[in-house]
Order: structure tokens, then C-alpha cells, then sequence
């Protein structure tokens, strides 16, 4: 299985940072969904989905990465 990630609006796939590639074999394969995500936010990456790419059964998952969202208490002090 490979761990890779997409843009939404363009079906390019993370290579390395500032570089896309229309093709899922060229992309960079993270370790772990959790890997994954975490860059995502390290990196600021917005309008990107996690493909988990099966060659054997020739399918994939698809996931949408979220914007990290502020912990309860952050919102609860702000609104204080």
C-alpha cells in the first residue's frame, strides 16, 4: 500500500514541497496516514485529500485532510 496525497482541484500529487506531479507513481509515499496528516499541518497544506493507493486490488481510499481546528478551550478563551 502507498500513502500519498492529493490536491483536490487538480488531481496533482505531493512530490516535495512547491512540486506536484499528474502521476501517483512519481509521488512522495509517507510512512503512515498519521505521517501523512501531520505534514499536512506542519506545511500548511490546504485542499488536499489522502489516497491510500492498493496496486494488488487496483483500488483506492480516498480521504479529505481537514484544516486543523482550534482545541475546545482555545475557542472557549477567545470568546471570554
Amino acid at each position: 500500500m502507498r500513502i500519498v496525497l492529493q490536491q483536490k482541484a487538480t488531481g496533482l500529487y505531493f512530490k516535495d514541497i512547491g512540486n506536484w506531479t499528474p502521476k501517483s507513481s512519481d509521488a512522495m509515499d509517507f510512512l503512515s496516514s498519521t505521517a501523512a496528516i501531520e505534514f499536512c499541518t506542519t506545511n500548511q497544506l490546504a485542499g488536499v485529500q489522502l489516497v491510500l493507493r492498493f496496486e494488488e486490488q487496483h483500488c483506492d481510499i480516498v480521504m479529505p485532510v481537514l484544516a486543523a481546528q482550534p482545541a475546545y478551550g482555545d475557542r472557549l478563551s477567545d470568546s471570554v
